[in-house]
């Protein structure tokens, strides 16, 4: 169902948003918080490991708006959480890829996020690469990121507000609001 509003959206307590690989995810979320006056916080999971990633990191702080305030939590998302005001985490799949990486326990870890999520009043966008849409993948560890991946995607999604899915940078609402309802 495509709610056309969406290009102007506003923003919810709780909002999962989910795409593909360049399908406008990040630029979706962040027009989000246009609807309140900053400082906005984004909470960045990404670790630059090697170059090509050190630079793609840059390259999204050098386009993000400069009222943005940083906080980088490549694991602990929970603590990070407790920071006051709007937040944006990007994103989710990176999270779970530092978790499986820190042989970390996923279900527990997605249960404290869902939970903190919950108690959580102002609002919060998640960002999450949807990968489940493609071919099984031909090894264990990739098939376990995208088994972790979307139980993490239907955690998140059964207790938020609104859930979006980009294609080709057109936001499909999923998951109404209750107020647009």
């Amino acid at each position: 169902m495509i709610f056309w509003n969406e290009w102007n959206p506003v923003l919810d307590r709780l909002t999962l948003v989910l795409g593909g690989a360049r399908s406008g995810k990040s630029a979706y979320s962040e027009r989000m918080f246009l609807a309140v006056p900053p400082p906005w916080t984004i909470i960045a999971t990404g670790q630059a490991l090697d170059e090509e990633m050190r630079a793609r990191i840059e390259k999204h702080k050098l386009d993000r708006d400069p009222r943005w305030q940083s906080i980088e939590a490549p694991i602990d998302l929970v603590s990070a959480l407790k920071v006051d005001g709007p937040v944006l985490i990007d994103c989710l799949t990176l999270w779970v890829t530092n978790l499986m990486v820190g042989e970390e326990d996923i279900d527990a870890a997605i249960a404290e996020l869902v939970s903190a999520l919950i108690r959580r009043t102002a609002p919060t966008v998640l960002v999450s690469n949807e990968v489940s849409l493609g071919i099984v993948p031909e090894n264990k560890m990739a098939r376990q990121f995208r088994d972790h991946a979307g139980r993490l995607h239907q955690r998140i999604a059964a207790v938020a507000d609104r859930v979006v899915l980009m294609v080709a940078g057109i936001p499909l609402v999923v998951k109404p609001s209750p107020a647009s309802s």
